[in-house]
């Protein structure tokens, strides 16, 4: 019995050597198109991670991974418009336009390229508001854009700036036709009757606009805007107490914190 056993070792022993010195075959070289194809892939996940990195604030690890992208795919249109957005909220102006004109140059079918592009042009540059409106126009009159009433939100906020109240009053209202319970509409349009000196309106619109959606710095800011004007500053108060308390990092409490209301 020992000996069958030892004979059968020395053959496994055998078989295992004879298949290390058996050559193992060779992965065949991905081609041009597989290279290609990796690459984009690769540009793609990182921009995503990218994006999702800049929706929660952390800005480094964004830039990280929209370095990454770009690595792997210079040309991918969607890394530099989320460069832009990420150099936008750096203040980095500069840079910023360098992404967007960029992304615009490599996807000009892009919607939301262009409406990022409009928002930062309207922000950022307003001698350049014709040239915002006309990239949330290219957006709108996209057919494959998907989220149409952002952009008309968009136009109608930035036409705001400009006191032009009557355009802006037919984007929004074109908004709410895509998306009739469209939060940021319907909040642009409590912005236009404060503008306006509506006073009255605007404090019955927002009230009813809070009761049925959750508080947002933007919202609770214009509340402190329309309560000041009325001369309400115990309300004022409440809504300060508000923003801080839930919106601490916000640039709308940044503002109320420096006094930079107006």
């Amino acid at each position: 019995m020992e000996k069958e056993i030892l004979s059968k070792l020395m053959l496994l022993t055998f078989v295992i050597g004879f298949m290390g010195c058996v050559q193992q075959p060779r992965l065949a070289e991905p081609t041009e198109e597989e290279k290609r194809a990796r690459a984009h892939q690769s540009a793609k996940v990182h921009t995503e991670l990218a994006g999702e990195y800049f929706n929660r604030g952390q800005m480094e690890v964004a830039l990280e991974e929209i370095d990454e992208a770009l690595k792997a795919e210079p040309n991918y249109a969607p890394a530099h418009n989320v460069f832009g957005l990420i150099n936008m909220k750096l203040n980095e102006d500069a840079k910023a336009m360098q992404n967007f004109t960029q992304a615009v140059k490599l996807a000009p079918d892009d919607g939301e390229i262009r409406n990022n592009y409009g928002w930062f042009l309207c922000q950022r540059y307003p001698q350049l508001m014709d040239q915002a409106i006309e990239q949330f126009s290219q957006s709108i009159n996209n057919s494959l854009y998907a989220t149409p009433e952002m952009a008309l939100t968009n136009a109608g906020i930035c036409e705001i700036k400009r006191q032009r109240y009557d355009e802006a009053h037919t984007y929004l209202r074109k908004a709410l036709l895509k998306q009739p319970n469209y939060f940021s509409a319907l909040l642009a349009l409590v912005d236009l009757d404060f503008q306006r000196g509506k006073l009255v309106e605007a404090k019955s619109k927002l009230t009813e606009l809070m009761q049925n959606n959750s508080p947002t710095p933007e919202s609770l800011l214009l509340a402190i805007k329309i309560e000041q004007a009325a001369g309400d500053q115990m309300t004022v108060d409440s809504y300060i107490f508000q923003l801080q308390k839930r919106f601490p990092d916000s640039n709308e409490a940044i503002l109320v914190r420096e006094g930079k209301l107006n």
